[in-house]
């Protein structure tokens, strides 16, 4: 059975003189194959201008792979390949960014990321926004999938590991600064370990509340009772420091005063060791008559401010004053 036969029994016709190339049908003159050839010719050199020239932008660089090999690395300007056998990757240089905890576009929080709990077991919710660039093209297009969600996963990992080492109150109030330092140092080891190519520029802590809002108002109230015991610090300091100078003087005044008084006791009791001394040389030169003039001396001091009461020998007493004649020359007349 021939071609035509096994054609009629499928069901298919074959017409005569529809094939124009066939030997029975009409020839294309020499001419609209050359037309044909040129037009053709000039299709191929447009494709191969377009698929070999590229530009590469300022905040760009470009991966040139070829065969699937990252063969160099371009940097912004205009640049050829091999088409079709060479490809380019550009890749975006500029610092780029992602939240954590909420969303960018509608601000609305996502609990799944932000809500944590700290080391007194207390949850908070915190907001993070992080910032990075690509330092190794290569590295980013070949060494992960998807090296933003490998950054995003790490910086989880840190940010949960870092704030379930701080109280609550540090979360929320005074310790930020040192726990955005923490994770930063932690995101850091962990993308030098992974070398993906990607490079944290920042990481900061957008917003650090309690999840609800009954506890948002207590740690309220605890920073105005915060700030208010700082006020009483500050007002106690100033009137410490403008009593100090006032009872500094005061101190130095009792001190000068009390150094006077030492000296003035110190030479006053010199004087008198002097005057002991003076007195001992007297009486070891004439213990009797020294002793008597020392009674004398003793009685002077003491009879003026005593009276005095003689009593006889019939009981009558009587009174006698002044005493002045009893340390005169009538002093025998004691003795009588």
């Amino acid at each position: 059975m021939n071609d035509s036969a096994r054609n009629r029994a499928n069901g298919f016709q074959t017409m005569k003189g529809s094939n124009p190339f066939s030997q029975g049908g009409p020839k294309l003159p020499a001419s609209g194959i050359k037309a044909f050839g040129i037009i053709a010719i000039c299709i191929v050199l447009l494709v191969v201008a377009f698929n070999s020239a590229y530009k590469i932008g300022e905040q760009e660089q470009g991966v040139l792979v070829t065969f699937g090999k990252a063969q160099s690395v371009t940097d912004p300007g205009l640049h050829f390949k091999i088409p079709f056998v060479q490809q380019i990757f550009k890749v975006n240089t500029t610092i780029q960014g992602f939240s954590i905890g909420y969303d960018m576009n509608s601000n609305v929080s996502r609990e799944s990321e932000s809500l944590m709990i700290t080391s007194d077991y207390n949850f908070v919710n915190v907001d993070f926004f992080v910032e990075y660039r690509y330092s190794d093209p290569v590295k980013a297009l070949y060494a992960s999938k998807s090296p933003v969600d490998v950054l995003k996963n790490v910086s989880k990992s840190c940010i949960r590991t870092v704030i379930s080492g701080y109280p609550v109150d540090a979360v929320l109030t005074t310790g930020k600064g040192e726990i955005q330092s923490a994770i930063k140092e932690r995101i850091i080891a962990d993308l030098e370990k992974q070398d993906i190519g990607i490079q944290l520029v920042n990481i900061t802590i957008q917003d650090s509340e309690p999840p609800t809002a009954s506890i948002m108002e207590a740690f309220k109230a605890v920073e105005t009772a915060k700030q208010g015991k700082e006020t009483s610090l500050n007002n106690a300091n100033k009137y410490r420091n403008e009593q100090i100078p006032s009872a500094q003087a005061k101190a130095d005044g009792i001190i000068k005063e009390a150094e006077a008084k030492k000296t003035e006791r110190i030479n006053e009791a010199l004087a008198q060791v002097a005057r002991f001394n003076a007195t001992y040389a007297e009486y070891v030169k004439n213990p009797a008559v020294t002793r008597q003039r020392m009674f004398y001396e003793a009685m002077e001091d003491v009879l003026p401010s005593l009276k005095v009461i003689i009593q006889s020998d019939g009981g009558e007493t009587q009174t006698i004053l002044p005493l002045e004649s009893f340390t005169g020359n009538d002093q025998p007349a004691i003795g009588e």
